[in-house]
């Protein structure tokens, strides 16, 4: 599948584009057998399957995993890859391209210090990203403001135009109040990810507040580990001597 039909995607005519986030080719197929036209995958989601914490799994095991889940399915993937992993834009672009992603999610944390990058540098950063890759990739530019405690959407907003004049497909500013979405799609002009969270809006209600896209970070990942939890307390209940 092409980055193409994956730009398509967050232009309707199904809005928003709601992308489950697989964390082996096991769940991924799952998800594309739902229906699902594309899905996206995350980093946290794919460090717990295996067996590291967020932010911690090599490069070569992530890229490694998101070339299984993209052989286990027949519609675009879109890859989290972090803040790149320290590549340059040549080889992160070349690594996607072999891993078989049409899209990918960049973050402005630096990944060493965790703290914001300065938004020129990002800017800088994802331009010469889109270069390497021409029309090959959708670029999801996160925007983590509200990750780092920044309050409102201006400076939200004043990165994301930045990310939009480089190159940027969409952004991502991961928990953004959802009241301040459709301010923060009208003030940058590109499609707004949002991210679904534990008691907050459902994926409809998030479009409804203007978001194009939509995704679930880990939690999907969460859920199906709670479920595994339980099946393993069942077990252990079925092998007890009764007292």
């Amino acid at each position: 599948m092409t980055a193409a039909a994956l730009r398509a995607l967050h232009h309707g005519p199904d809005l928003p584009l709601v992308l489950p986030g697989p964390w082996d080719a096991g769940s991924a197929k799952v998800f594309a057998d739902a229906g699902f036209p594309a899905l996206a995958t995350p980093s946290a989601g794919i460090a717990a399957s295996l067996g590291y914490e967020d932010g911690s799994t090599p490069a070569e095991e992530m890229f490694a995993a998101v070339a299984q889940i993209v052989r286990a399915v027949d519609v675009p993937v879109s890859a989290d890859v972090e803040a790149g992993y320290g590549l340059s834009a040549k080889e992160l672009v070349g690594r996607l391209a072999d891993a078989g992603a049409v899209g990918c999610n960049l973050e402005d944390s630096d990944q060493v210090s965790g703290v914001l990058r300065e938004p020129e540098a990002q800017a800088d950063w994802l331009a010469r990203v889109r270069a390497e890759a021409g029309d090959a990739l959708v670029i999801n530019a996160r925007i983590d403001t509200f990750l780092q405690g920044v309050e409102g959407a201006e400076e939200a907003i004043v990165r994301g135009r930045l990310y939009a004049e480089a190159g940027a497909d969409c952004v991502y500013p991961i928990l953004a109040p959802p009241s301040l979405l459709a301010e923060i799609a009208a003030g940058i002009g590109l499609p707004v990810n949002a991210v679904v969270t534990p008691g907050g809006p459902a994926p409809r209600e998030l479009g409804a507040l203007g978001a194009s896209r939509i995704t679930f970070g880990p939690g999907l990942q969460h859920r199906a580990m709670a479920a595994v939890a339980e099946i393993a307390d069942q077990l252990q209940e079925g092998l007890r001597v009764p007292s």
